[in-house]
C-alpha cells in the first residue's frame, strides 16, 4: 500500500470548468517525485488539494489507506512559490515560525535563520529569507510528505541551491517523501527519482497560470 494515494481527483470552482479531472498517482514512503509541466494544467491546485487547503469535487486523497487527516498537524505540508502567501503580514517572524509548535532545530540551523530576523516583519526580509522561514516551518519531524510548489523559482541561484540542498538532505536522512512541482525539467531530473508528466496526468487544459 502506498503512503499517499491520489484517487481520481476532480476539481472545479462551483459550476465552472474542470481544472483537474480523473487525476490519480501515488507516493511511497521516502520517495521523491516531480510533477512536471507548463503553467495552466492545475499543478498548484493539485498541490492545494493534496495538502487539504481545498476539497476536491470528485475523488479522494488517502494516507496509508485512510482519508488524509485534516485536524491537528497534517503529515503533508505545502511550500508555496511566493512565501508571502503563507505568512500573515500582521505577525512578526517569530510568531509565524512557532505558531504550529516546536520546530526541528536541525532545519532552523541548516536554513541559516538568524535570531535577529525573529523580531522583524515579513516586509523587512528578502524573498530568500522569507522562504527559508517557510521551509523551516513546514519541515517538522511530523512531516512525512513535503510538497514544494515551484519553491525556489523566484529566488536567486545561491538561495535556490541552498534551500534544495537542505531539503534533499533532510528528506534522505528522515525518509520524508517529496513532491516537487515544477516546469523546469533540469530541476525535476535533479531532485526526483520519478517524473510525472502533468499534461498526461491531467488532460484538462486551463488558461490561468495561478491555479
Amino acid at each position: 500500500m502506498a503512503m499517499l494515494e491520489v484517487d481520481n481527483i476532480g476539481f472545479r470552482y462551483g459550476d465552472g470548468p474542470w481544472i483537474l479531472k480523473n487525476v490519480s498517482f501515488s507516493v511511497e514512503e521516502g520517495e521523491r517525485i516531480a510533477l512536471l509541466g507548463p503553467s495552466g494544467y492545475g499543478k498548484s491546485t493539485l498541490a492545494k488539494v493534496i495538502a487539504g487547503y481545498v476539497e476536491p469535487a470528485e475523488g479522494k486523497v488517502l494516507w496509508n489507506g485512510k482519508l488524509l487527516p485534516r485536524k491537528g498537524y497534517c503529515p503533508v505540508q505545502l511550500i508555496y512559490q511566493h512565501p508571502e502567501q503563507a505568512l500573515d503580514p500582521r505577525w512578526k517572524m517569530e510568531k509565524s515560525l512557532f505558531e504550529a509548535g516546536p520546530l526541528d532545530a536541525e532545519v532552523v540551523k541548516a536554513m541559516g535563520i538568524r535570531p535577529m530576523w525573529f523580531d522583524r516583519w515579513p516586509v523587512e526580509l528578502s524573498g530568500g529569507e522569507l522562504q527559508r522561514f517557510c521551509v523551516a516551518r513546514a519541515m517538522r519531524r511530523e512531516t512525512r510528505l513535503l510538497i514544494a510548489d515551484e519553491m525556489t523559482t523566484m529566488l536567486d541561484a545561491l538561495n535556490q541551491a541552498h534551500i534544495w540542498n537542505v531539503v534533499l538532505g533532510y528528506a534522505e536522512r528522515h525518509r520524508m517523501a517529496l513532491i516537487a512541482i515544477t516546469h523546469n525539467k533540469a530541476l525535476a531530473e535533479r531532485v526526483a527519482e520519478r517524473i510525472v508528466n502533468v499534461p498526461e496526468l491531467n488532460r484538462v487544459k486551463v488558461d490561468r497560470s495561478d491555479l
